[in-house]
Order: structure tokens, then C-alpha cells, then sequence
């Protein structure tokens, strides 16, 4: 018997929140007051405010974030770097819209 063996460490289900996703590349900015970081959603690379203090030397200050894919159908809830948005950008349909203002 083979083991079916996925393709990619990286893929653990997201397509259930993030198929077909519209996204906007912009600075990261803490979803609320306390919260200090996010991860990339799928390599977990850690993202931080441009300035802050952070342990990972691969900290991001800038990315990804899906637009209305938040449990509330907020923005800025899923956050993806810029390699792994580039890596699965094709199988997951995603598209890019035009910075706010």
C-alpha cells in the first residue's frame, strides 16, 4: 500500500478559508490593541509593525492580508508572506486588489 504523502508541509487545510480569496499587499498593522504579531498562514513566518521588537530574524513587516476571510468576515485576519503568496497564489485562485486610498 502507498502512503499518500502531501506535497507541501505548508498545506493543512487552508483552502477551506482562503479558495478563491482576494487579498491586498500592505504594511502589517496589529488587528488589535495588546496584539503584538501575526503568522504567515502557511509557513508561519512571524509578521510584526514596522519598529517592533521580535525574536524571529525573519520577521515580516509587510504582506498579504485576505480581505473579508476573517471568522466576522473581517480583513486583515489571515496574513500570508510574500513567498508563500507567490508559491500557492495559482492553486488557490487568489486575486491581488489595489492598495486602500
Amino acid at each position: 500500500m502507498l502512503w499518500c504523502v502531501e506535497e507541501d508541509w505548508r498545506l493543512t487545510g487552508q483552502e477551506l478559508f482562503l479558495q478563491s480569496a482576494a487579498f491586498r499587499h500592505k504594511p502589517y498593522r496589529a488587528c488589535r490593541e495588546g496584539w503584538e504579531h501575526d503568522h504567515c498562514t502557511f509557513c508561519i513566518r512571524e509578521f510584526v509593525e514596522q519598529g517592533a521588537p521580535s525574536d524571529d530574524p525573519e520577521a515580516q513587516t509587510a504582506g498579504y492580508a485576505a480581505i473579508g476571510r476573517g471568522p466576522q468576515g473581517e480583513d486583515d485576519y489571515h496574513w500570508v508572506c510574500d513567498e508563500c503568496f507567490s508559491d500557492f497564489r495559482k492553486r488557490f485562485g487568489w486575486s491581488v486588489v489595489e492598495s486602500e486610498g
